[in-house]
């Protein structure tokens, strides 16, 4: 009986150990777990489509990651999703309490509706909303749209660094939702105080076919003589030959260009009274573009200067622009806006003994501004405007003529101290009206080369400028 046993389990241990019972039991296993692995995968599909999709069924990392789950606005003009408004850009603005994030915006006026922002902390958005507060500009001469502030406050242990606007409070339903960066970032109280520019020029809007190569080149060059670092174009469409030295001044970094499609848009009027204009929006939306540029310059330079492209603000007791605003600032320490004078300088014929345009010139599209030293004595009886050198962060809204929200106080440059040079393309007045002015001329040794190189690099000049 032992014996039989005993050669029962042998055969037994035999079996168990043999090489073919081996690859019966893997393939079992191999089959195992392809079943199980096809079952979760029917089992997450069946989920995904059954169930709605909110941000919480995204696996959170346990770091931050580097973008955040939802898509990134890239546009300068970015719809509001289920409304007629517009968002522009996002900024840190802790100047007021309990408003962190100012939203810049161009809102239909008769549509204003409550909103919520969401907020993007550290990759991760936040659980819930918080409700906005909507500060529409004073300043709409009629149109329909106007540029708008949604303000928003940043929840407790959020590090945010992007924002979206929704006309919901409830947070779950976010996926068609497109969040906007969050500008002016502050990490520390020394990085705070450092400023990149002295000087910037927010140019507010170029449109249709301008083209008026000399008279820009002329301008620029003329302001980074008076000791501007930087300006700031929004740019909706333009001329060819300025669309090539836009470019080449781009490359070299003193221009910074915006892209404005304002008229893909909304209907952009040509003139700044609705009543007479009509359209959807002020002027291409420049009561937008120069808050923008307030904004975008508030932590990286010292000065903004806001005005046209036709317009120099000129010093006539100082060289440059830091010497006029260090006596001011001396003079107005409390001061962050300043008030400067228009003067229009009409195209009037030249003399026989007076300097015209220079040889090497001749074919490029425009006009010399040195011609325009004329000027034409503003009737103070009226209505007269002022163009705003500002120190940003001391605004909080700026309308074109005056600032609309500020701390701090404002002071009206005397002319004879620093005026504006406005040479319209043609504005003809009777002599009798008009005043020799030549300031222009103090610079024109150094102005003339720097124009001329400008112009040569960016292969404008034609084969007489070439010699």
């Amino acid at each position: 009986m032992s014996s039989s046993v005993s050669g029962s389990i042998r055969k037994r241990i035999a079996y168990l150990s043999s090489p073919e019972l081996g690859i019966r039991m893997d393939k079992a296993k191999i089959l195992k777990w392809k079943f199980l692995l096809l079952s979760t995968l029917i089992f997450i599909l069946w989920y995904t489509v059954r169930s709605p999709r909110t941000y919480r069924d995204i696996p959170q990392p346990h770091g931050p990651p580097k973008t955040c789950p939802l898509r990134i606005s890239e546009q300068t003009i970015t719809p509001l999703n289920n409304t007629k408004h517009f968002l522009v850009s996002a900024y840190m603005d802790q100047r007021e309490k309990g408003l962190d994030i100012r939203i810049i915006g161009i809102f239909k006026r008769d549509s204003i509706q409550p909103l919520y922002c969401l907020f993007c902390c550290a990759g991760q958005l936040s659980n819930k909303t918080s409700p906005a507060t909507i500060l529409q500009h004073s300043d709409n001469f009629g149109f329909p749209f106007v540029t708008t502030d949604v303000m928003c406050q940043i929840p407790e242990n959020c590090m945010a660094t992007h924002v979206s606007v929704l006309t919901q409070p409830d947070s779950g339903m976010v996926f068609n939702q497109t969040l906007l960066p969050i500008r002016n970032q502050k990490t520390s109280e020394k990085e705070e105080k450092k400023l990149q520019f002295d000087f910037t020029v927010c140019i507010s809007n170029l449109f249709g076919d301008y083209n008026n190569v000399l008279q820009f080149a002329q301008t620029l060059e003329m302001y980074r003589l008076l000791g501007v670092d930087r300006v700031v174009i929004y740019n909706t469409s333009c001329g060819p030959d300025l669309d090539r030295l836009l470019q080449s001044y781009s490359q070299e970094g003193f221009v910074e260009m915006v892209p404005w499609p304002i008229d893909h848009h909304l209907k952009p009027s040509r003139g700044w009274l609705f009543s007479e204009s009509g359209g959807d929006v002020h002027y291409f939306g420049q009561l937008t573009t120069l808050n923008e540029c307030i904004y975008r310059s508030m932590d990286r330079s010292r000065y903004v200067l806001l005005n046209d492209i036709d317009e120099i603000i000129m010093p006539y007791q100082h060289n440059n622009l830091m010497s006029l605003m260090d006596m001011l600032q001396q003079q107005h320490p409390n001061t962050g806006v300043f008030l400067i004078e228009n003067h229009i300088y009409p195209k009037k014929p030249f003399g026989g003994n007076e300097k015209g345009l220079l040889h090497q010139w001749k074919g490029v599209p425009g006009f010399d501004i040195l011609e325009h030293i004329y000027r034409e004595e503003p009737n103070r009886n009226i209505y007269h405007p002022h163009k705003l050198i500002v120190q940003p962060r001391m605004v909080q809204q700026t309308s074109i003529h005056e600032v609309l929200m500020k701390y701090g106080e404002y002071f009206k440059v005397p002319p004879d101290v620093c005026r504006i040079i406005h040479s319209p393309i043609s504005m003809p007045r009777p002599p009798e009206q008009l005043h020799l002015d030549t300031r222009l001329w103090d610079f024109t040794d150094k102005l003339l080369p720097s124009v001329t190189t400008v112009l040569r690099r960016a292969g404008l000049l034609g084969s007489q400028g070439q010699e």
